[in-house]
Formats: C-alpha cells, sequence, structure tokens
C-alpha cells in the first residue's frame, strides 16, 4: 500500500474516508448509522477524537478530524474494529434481509485477509489525506458537505441529517463539532 494514504503526522489534521468492503450499501439502515455515531461520540469524549467534518453515506463516510491526544491511527482503528464487530453482530443477530448476502461477502473479505479471523468490514486503509493548507481543508469540507448532493439524496447540503453540513449552516447537528477555522 502507499503512503500517500497514511497518518504520518498523528498530530495533524486529516481528511479520512472509511469505506465499507466491495461497497455494500450497510448504511442505508438507520440502525447500523446510529451505531456510527454512538462510536464516534465515544471516540470523542473518550479517546479524544476531534471532529471538524463529517458526513454518512451508504457505503462509506468522510470525515476531517484530528487527535488531542497525538494518536489519530490509533482511534480510527479502534473505531473501525468495535463499529465493525457491533454492525456484523447486529447483521447477524437483527431482522436484516440482506443478512446472508452481507454475512457472506464480510467473511469472504475476511479470509482474504490475514489481519482478520473472521470478518471485514472496513476496507483496511482510511485513504487520510493531511490538510496542510486552507484552500485544501476547503475543497475537502466542500467535497463532504455535497456528496449528498452530488449522490442526489438532498438538494442542499444542510438538509441532510447525517452530516455536520447542518452545523455548517446554523442548524444542531448529531455530533459535537469544532468548525474549520
Amino acid at each position: 500500500m502507499s503512503n500517500s494514504y497514511t497518518i504520518n503526522n498523528q498530530e495533524g489534521l486529516y481528511f479520512v474516508t472509511c469505506t465499507v468492503v466491495n461497497w455494500v450499501d450497510v448504511f442505508t439502515r438507520q440502525r447500523y448509522r446510529d451505531m456510527l455515531l454512538e462510536s464516534l461520540e465515544h471516540c470523542q469524549q473518550q479517546k479524544g477524537l476531534i471532529i471538524y467534518s463529517w458526513c454518512i453515506m451508504s457505503n462509506h463516510m468522510h470525515m476531517i478530524v484530528r487527535a488531542n491526544n497525538g494518536d489519530l491511527s490509533g482511534i480510527l482503528r479502534d473505531f473501525k474494529k468495535y463499529t465493525s464487530k457491533k454492525i456484523i453482530e447486529s447483521i447477524k443477530s437483527a431482522s436484516e434481509s440482506r443478512k446472508e448476502w452481507m454475512v457472506n461477502i464480510f467473511s469472504k473479505a475476511g479470509k482474504e485477509n490475514s489481519n482478520n479471523k473472521n470478518y471485514q468490514f472496513w476496507k483496511q486503509d482510511n485513504h487520510a489525506e493531511e490538510l496542510l493548507t486552507n484552500q485544501f481543508t476547503k475543497q475537502k469540507l466542500d467535497y463532504i458537505h455535497h456528496n449528498p448532493v452530488v449522490a442526489g439524496i438532498v438538494d442542499e447540503a444542510e438538509l441532510y441529517l447525517y452530516s455536520s453540513a447542518r452545523d455548517y449552516s446554523g442548524r444542531k447537528g448529531l455530533l459535537h463539532i469544532e468548525f474549520v477555522g
């Protein structure tokens, strides 16, 4: 894997993308989106994650984040490990019409990756890009917030509930964020 998308500066400000393996549309269900939100809140309160921007799409999520503990890689690793386990457990035990199909995909991906024992939910990398200039930061912030508009989900970014675009438009969002300065 290329070093161009790794987190080299553990205290830096990063644009990250977490993608479900095979681009499986897991987050079309509210219960799985809510699991992400609960875990992000935990990472904010207990692990030092600072979120500046975020958006959950059907099969991936984008964030602009920083760690106040100097271990952004560790926070993202723990977040992905926890949410992977929790979501797969929920898929297997809940009334999920796509259960067999999704479990088979995550099982196959897990068997193909020596870092896993049984399942793989998230792609291995975080497609992390350090935000070193105001222009690049603004570009990524706009990209994150306009993702649901481009996907045809909403006409205006601030109308999408699962995004910090609401906060940036003066509304109350679902997660506490710090504003990009």
